[in-house]
């Protein structure tokens, strides 16, 4: 019985131990450099923001941060390598939604982490889509899009980043909703899907609006709409694909955020939050964020993680209805 409640006694103890160092480590965080991970190639527009982003975090947190890249398996391999990290808030990841709320649905038992492995500390931005058509197709509008396809059943291409991905649920969306058949042509970056859409190997694409503005302004390429429920702040003049009859519940952003490992203390996860968010409130890296096709959204972590489960079950919604099976 003594042997029960001495061992109790330091349960109790121990507890108490972790629970007051809780404070002191978050008043003492961060007090080495923090590496943030970003599970894609440098120059696209993760690494992008993550740079941008990282610029700014080294002045709130008056600490380095250093940006590293681990590409490959559709985010996955960085998204692991995050997931394993020691949960002390100095490797953390900006992610996007496929290696965090997507691909669970898609590669199923193929992924070697859960996404419940980590945890949701910010968002950073809201990044829609482009609907972009090439010159083979004569539409002006969605409308006139959707009657197109309706017209020639399972033969309008889209293109997208790979199989799963927030810009292959775009059109899976698009076709449930206007109830059209399309073919999905995955590629393994933007600038070929927008290059074969500029030359009429493809019909249309989704994509960011960074990454399209170039074919846009020199007109190989034309905008009909933007992904999100609403037209966005980097391009007023776009439509949203929701303005059109019959499409108004259409809504489907990719989104750029921070994770942790899972068990990273809340007090280092809050304060973390704390200086994203101060960050994201500087109007130089609002406005460089913004051209980058970014729409600012402040969250708290708890925020953060509801709107990861909602995200979630909508993507789920979408793989299954369309039937998206990884390659």
């Amino acid at each position: 019985m003594r042997s029960t409640y001495r061992k109790l006694a330091a349960t109790l103890m121990l507890s108490a131990g972790f629970a007051a160092g809780a404070p002191a480590m978050a008043q003492s965080y961060p007090d080495k450099p923090v590496t943030i991970i970003v599970p894609f190639s440098p120059g696209g527009g993760v690494d992008t923001m993550g740079r941008l982003l990282a610029e700014k975090l080294r002045v709130v947190l008056d600490q380095s941060v250093i940006v590293e890249n681990k590409p490959g398996a559709s985010g996955m391999l960085g998204a692991a390598f995050v997931a394993r990290a020691p949960a002390d808030g100095y490797t953390i990841m900006l992610g996007s939604a496929g290696e965090t709320a997507i691909n669970a649905y898609v590669y199923k038992d193929k992924m070697n982490y859960k996404p419940e492995d980590l945890v949701p500390v910010s968002l950073v931005a809201r990044v829609p889509n482009v609907l972009i058509v090439g010159p083979s197709v004569k539409a002006g509008n969605v409308a006139e899009l959707v009657a197109h396809a309706r017209a020639n059943p399972g033969k309008v291409t889209y293109a997208s980043s790979g199989v799963g991905n927030p810009q292959h649920l775009n059109g899976e969306l698009l076709g449930i909703l206007a109830d059209i058949d399309m073919i999905h042509v995955p590629y393994r970056g933007a600038s070929g899907q927008l290059a074969d859409v500029a030359g009429g190997n493809v019909d249309m694409t989704f994509v960011s609006y960074a990454a399209a503005l170039p074919f846009i302004e020199t007109g190989k390429v034309k905008a009909l709409a933007v992904t999100s429920k609403e037209r966005t702040g980097f391009a007023k003049d776009i439509p949203a694909i929701a303005e059109t009859q019959g499409l108004e519940s259409y809504s489907l952003s990719n989104w750029f955020g921070v994770f942790a490992p899972k068990g990273t203390p809340a007090p280092v996860v809050d304060a973390l939050n704390k200086a994203i968010g101060e960050s994201l409130q500087d109007p130089s890296l609002k406005e460089r964020l913004v051209a980058q096709g970014g729409e600012i959204d402040v969250m708290t972590a708890q925020q953060f993680a509801e709107f990861v489960k909602e995200e979630s079950q909508q993507y789920k919604t979408i793989v299954e209805k369309a039937g998206i099976v990884a390659e």
